[in-house]
This record gives C-alpha cells, sequence and structure tokens, in this order.
C-alpha cells in the first residue's frame, strides 16, 4: 500500500498526556527555573513565529503544483506541520504546568534545595559537581539532574559537609557534599 494512504496515528496527544504524566509525579508541580522556562518560551515563540509560517509557505507553494499525491514538498511539509503543530501543544501545556522556582533565594544557604549546585564527592575519590534543575531542563551530560532523580531526592535538605547514602543498581555509594551553592539575585544562568 502506498505510504500516501496511510492514516498517522490519532493518538499523538495521549502519547504526550502519557509522556507528561510520567515525568511529574503525582500531585507534584512542573517546578522548572527561570532561564528554563525562558528557554521554553524561546522554543515556542520560534516555532510560532518563524518555523510553522516558513513550513505553511512551503506546503502553499507545493499545493498550488497541483497533484498532491505525489509531491514530495506537500507530503513532508504537512508532515512537518504536524510535527510543528504537536511540538507547540507540548510546550504550551509545560509552560501551563510550570512552577518557576528562583533558586538564587537559597544564595548563601549551605542546604541542598531546587537549583542548588552541589559538589561532592564519591568513595572512590571521585569529584562530581551537579545541579538540580526542573524535568524540562535536565542534561546529565552537562551536570543538570531532574529534581525527581534519585541522586536529587537523595541529597536534597542535605547541607555542606553531610555524608549521605546513595543506592544504586551496583549498591549503595556514600557522596560526602562538599559545597553547595546558588546563583547570587539577579544572575542569569
Amino acid at each position: 500500500m502506498n505510504k500516501a494512504f496511510v492514516k498517522e496515528s490519532d493518538n499523538d496527544d495521549d502519547e504526550e498526556a502519557a509522556a507528561l504524566a510520567l515525568a511529574i509525579p503525582a500531585g507534584a508541580k512542573n517546578y522548572i527555573t527561570p532561564a528554563g522556562y525562558q528557554r521554553i518560551r524561546d522554543e515556542l515563540l520560534q516555532l510560532i513565529d518563524v518555523d510553522r509560517p516558513e513550513v505553511v509557505r512551503i506546503v502553499h507553494w507545493a499545493a498550488s503544483n497541483g497533484d498532491r499525491s505525489e509531491n514530495g514538498d506537500y507530503i513532508y511539509g504537512k508532515r512537518r506541520l504536524r510535527e510543528i503543530d504537536r511540538r507547540i501543544r507540548f510546550l504550551t501545556k509545560r509552560m501551563d504546568l510550570a512552577a518557576i522556582v528562583d533558586p538564587s533565594v537559597h544564595h548563601g544557604n549551605d542546604q541542598v534545595f531546587f537549583g542548588a549546585t552541589v559538589t561532592y564527592l564519591t568513595s572512590d575519590g571521585e569529584t562530581h559537581t551537579i545541579t538540580i534543575v526542573g524535568i524540562d531542563e535536565f542534561d546529565p551530560l552537562n551536570g543538570k539532574i531532574s529534581w525527581v532523580s534519585p541522586m536529587a531526592r537523595a541529597i536534597t535538605k542535605a547541607r555542606e559537609g553531610d555524608v549521605i547514602i546513595l543506592n544504586t543498581p551496583l549498591g549503595a555509594q556514600e557522596l560526602e557534599l562538599l559545597e553547595v551553592t546558588y546563583p547570587a539575585p539577579g544572575d542569569v544562568a
């Protein structure tokens, strides 16, 4: 059967809702830093103001060329338009659920809360630095972990100098918190 006649899934919204439900613990808010919220907002505005109008222009041009069944620009343009619309809906939902938390209110505090940058020492003698951020901001390769991660949950409310136990698939690991910092008020992360 020709792919042009195969209907795409109607359950995309169901999949998005399931992803939203899995990522945010039941009854919890979608905590996010001001910088993370701004990044989501910037992406949304880029999609609405630049990307979508460009794809609409291409689809309009392709549709004016006649036969749409074998018109690659039209077919792929419509597919890209659906992807953009899906992403716009997702980002809009995330922004609606967002609870912006400014970590700079804890500046000078040595206790771990949302937005803290924590340097810790493992029992192997390795030093690591992580920052606790929102679900939509996490980037483990750059040391940003989600506040719902096991690591963040284990160290939340601990203080500099505390030794905590982190249960991992390889067994319990001891971590000594060396430093807890927060951005200064007015700093943009």
